[in-house]
Formats: structure tokens, sequence, C-alpha cells
């Protein structure tokens, strides 16, 4: 009598296999999720640098009725110590990673009428990529 009244420890073989079944089903769920997490936060990083520089450029042109001519590497020259402390780099490759684009094409200093920014965009589903392209996030000039 008393081996019927004595209560089972311990858990069953099947008891345990629901458990790690569940506990797979839940890391299938949640893994995917985590792994864009850097991706996002770099292309987080890209958007801010872009609206750093637009406005280092906004406020270049309110003081000299122009964008500066050239590339995104030669920025510096017009932008840094006045407008911005440094020109920013793209965060997964260290490069300059960004291109300026002033128009009319070719224009020299005191010509520049407007300018296009663009990165490339690790995320392929966010939802500020510039319609017709490859995952690319455009700021344009104001004026």
């Amino acid at each position: 009598m008393r081996r019927l009244l004595k209560k089972q420890q311990g858990f069953t073989l099947l008891e345990l296999l629901i458990v790690i079944v569940i506990i797979g089903i839940l890391a299938l769920i949640i893994v995917p999720g985590l792994a864009s997490g850097p991706k996002r936060a770099r292309d987080a990083q890209r958007k801010s640098d872009l609206r750093a520089v637009k406005n280092a450029l906004e406020t270049y042109y309110n003081d000299n009725t122009a964008y500066p001519p050239g590339d995104y590497s030669g920025l510096g020259t017009y932008l840094v110590t006045a407008y911005i402390p440094s020109m920013p780099q793209d965060p997964k490759s260290g490069n300059p990673g960004y291109t300026y684009t002033p128009t009319p094409s070719g224009c020299a200093a005191g010509a520049c009428t407007s300018y296009t920014l663009d990165a490339t965009l690790e995320n392929n589903k966010d939802s500020q990529i510039k319609s017709g392209t490859t995952n690319t996030y455009e700021v344009t000039s104001v004026n």
C-alpha cells in the first residue's frame, strides 16, 4: 500500500521532449529578429549621418548662397570646423560610404544650386528606401 501512495519524482521522457520542442520553436521565432538588429542600427546611424551633413550643407548655403562643389570626400574642406566637427564615415566599412552629388553637374564654387546625398542601407525592407533603387536612402537639398 505504501508503494501506491508514494509520489513520483522527476519528469518523464515525454514531458522533457515536449519542453525541448517548445524551446526550439521559440528559438526559431526569435533568432531571425535578433540577427537584423545590428543592420538596422547601422542604417539608423547612416540616416543620422546624412541628416548631420544635410544640416551642415544648408548652413553653408545660407552663408554662401550656393552649395559646395565636388564629391563627398572633398566636402570636408568646406564643412569641417565651421559647419560640422568631422565628416561622418560609414559605420560598417569605415570608408566615407556616402555619395554627394551637387547640381548642375560639374558646377564650380558658387554655382551649385542643389545636391543629393545617398547612402546604401543594409536592411532592404527599410520603409525609407528610395523607390526604384536597391537599398538607397536619399537626402536632397531644401532650396
